[in-house]
């Protein structure tokens, strides 16, 4: 599996990463915690993507109300390997809890991220989405302490629209900017892709096949597969 350094840093990640956000739940979404793939599911995901050489996996604090992480954290400890981790945080870790991207809350989200996967340090820690709250410097300040004292290797963003991006890059340049992109969502084209190319920031885009909708698997005006994806939660 070829292997790519993002955004001019010394991290490197394989250029398929494997998604572990239906790992326990389906995303960030708290009415799904407990639903998506059980313990038992995501270990052969994560040994067959381990076999084909996707040694980069991607989860967040709120996947599942925690439970993607404790399910990576438990499969390395059993298999005795070590992948590439990528974290993030925003989204609240069960209804009604905070949310957001002030420095005390995700340096507590971070330290119970660590805490769930069983390890010192993340390779690429993410803000999962933009927070009106919180200034560019007050957020990239809290990517460079994190790093400074060694919880983090480098930090990106996920979720952010162009306008967002170019307002962080008034503070910092982030490693990697990870949103969805697919046949069926191009959004990113016009103004965030260039601004990734002129800046030098990796791109990863999640949902390539806009969450099973090019795969075939559905079809149009009959109902979802029973316990499918789409069934639980409609929409790429």
């Amino acid at each position: 599996m070829e292997r790519r350094q993002l955004g001019g840093t010394d991290v490197e990640v394989t250029r398929i990463i494997l998604g572990c956000g239906n790992f326990g739940g389906i995303g960030s979404a708290p009415e799904f915690f407990g639903q998506g793939e059980s313990e038992d599911e995501a270990f052969r995901i994560m040994d067959a993507a381990w076999e084909f050489g996707i040694t980069t996996f991607d989860t967040a604090d709120a996947y599942g109300g925690g439970r993607s992480e404790t399910m990576v954290g438990k499969w390395m400890a059993s298999r005795g390997v070590k992948p590439d981790l990528m974290t993030k945080t925003f989204n609240p870790m069960e209804a009604g809890a905070d949310q957001g991207l002030a420095r005390a809350r995700m340096t507590r989200q971070l330290e119970s991220s660590l805490e769930r996967l069983g390890v010192d340090r993340v390779d690429v820690y993410l803000a999962h989405a933009f927070d009106p709250d919180v200034p560019a410097d007050d957020l990239v300040g809290t990517f460079e302490q994190l790093a400074g004292i060694g919880l983090i290797r480098t930090w990106g963003v996920s979720n952010f629209d162009a306008e967002q991006l170019r307002s962080l890059l008034s503070a910092a340049k982030p490693a990697i900017v990870q949103n969805s992109y697919s046949l069926l969502d191009r959004a990113d084209e016009p103004e965030l892709a260039h601004l990734c190319v002129e800046f030098a920031i990796s791109y990863a885009p999640f949902g390539p096949l806009a969450g099973g909708w090019l795969t075939g698997k559905y079809k149009r005006d009959e109902p979802a597969p029973e316990g499918s994806r789409m069934a639980m939660r409609p929409g790429p």
